[in-house]
């Protein structure tokens, strides 16, 4: 715990890692509604593969804090089927490379059930686990799913980035009567970030389809989500000697997009990058580009967009070689300069 004086206020800032953000959230909406529980593999007796639920067994016991058999198509489909029934529960994936053997639960039965009820039948569940890639987990275990999720109707799709981010959405997730596909990172759960006494209140959430501006600038808009909004802040903290503002957008929430906030951004730096840590191709960025050339700000834009992106492969094993696969600080500042022209 720290203390900082702000306009001759003292605010105390505590630092909370996003792994006991995302711990403290599950904690506080197990306590707050009877109907929420956590289900998937490895979640109680071991406290979880990354101890993101750890203690909550303990506390909570068996009928809240479920560990299921290896097989994510079937505790994801009790998951959806318990939602069906008016319960809220929580499904881990391990890795959200393995939600593909449960895809269909999520798109077929979670995401399309209330418009096929014409709204009869909500479907109040949470989907979370690490998404993106880690490290030195090769092809199979590095997949982004932000665009793969966020192409869907019916889903809503969030990506923290760090505390806040962690806390706030998963609280409002768990919350949401609509499915929500949560994409947290492994690499940023061991992360401290320091957080006001309001960010830990127990009503505290951030609204899903809000995106956040991280750093104000004026040169040149950066949009990005989970991991790379840090990439982005410390690229802009180098630009900055050389005197370029960037303005950071977090974006938040994948699905719904907030168009506005990119826009109003773009109006007024008249320049665009997005940075993300998926594939090119039908990605995020692509969306974010698309978006702004079909609206308003794209008569504002004084350069072409561009999108900084994993490279188009199946990730390497080789540390050299992911390293080179996956968004760098040095990729972001050379798109910023290339689309400023200098």
């Amino acid at each position: 715990k720290v203390q900082v004086w702000i306009l001759s206020e003292c605010v105390s800032l505590f630092q909370v890692n996003v792994r006991d953000a995302l711990n403290q959230a599950m904690d506080e909406e197990l306590e707050r509604d009877e109907r929420v529980f956590l289900l998937g593999e490895e979640v109680a007796q071991y406290d979880g593969a990354y101890k993101v639920s750890r203690g909550l067994w303990k506390k909570y016991g068996d009928k809240r804090i479920i560990d299921t058999p290896i097989t994510e198509m079937g505790f994801a489909g009790i998951a959806v089927g318990a939602a069906f029934a008016g319960l809220r529960p929580i499904c881990e994936f391990m890795t959200w490379n393995f939600s593909m053997q449960a895809i269909d639960q999520v798109i077929n039965s979670a995401a399309k059930t209330y418009y096929m009820s014409a709204g009869a039948q909500p479907v109040p569940i949470v989907f979370r686990g690490p998404n993106g890639s880690s490290a030195g987990v090769a092809a199979q275990h590095s997949q982004c799913f932000a665009a793969w999720y966020g192409h869907c109707p019916g889903l809503k799709v969030v990506s923290p980035w760090n505390s806040e981010d962690a806390r706030g959405l998963l609280k409002a997730a768990i919350r949401d009567d609509n499915p929500v596909v949560f994409l947290e990172n492994e690499l940023m759960y061991g992360v401290p970030f320091d957080l006001s006494e309001d960010v830990l209140q127990k009503d505290f959430v951030v609204p899903i389809g809000k995106a956040k501006v991280e750093r104000r600038g004026t040169h040149i808009t950066l949009v990005s989500h989970s991991r790379c909004v840090g990439f982005c802040l410390d690229a802009a903290s180098v630009l900055a000697k050389e005197g370029v503002e960037c303005e950071v957008v977090n974006l938040r929430t994948i699905r719904p997009l907030d168009v506005d906030t990119i826009e109003a951004s773009v109006m007024k730096t008249g320049h665009l990058v997005t940075v993300e840590g998926g594939w090119p191709q039908y990605g995020v960025g692509a969306e974010i580009c698309a978006r702004v050339m079909e609206g308003p700000a794209f008569n504002y834009l004084d350069a072409p967009a561009v999108r900084v992106t994993g490279v188009d492969i199946p990730m390497p094993y080789a540390k050299i070689l992911e390293d080179h696969s996956v968004p760098q600080i040095k990729d972001i500042i050379f798109s910023v300069k290339k689309v400023l022209n200098m």
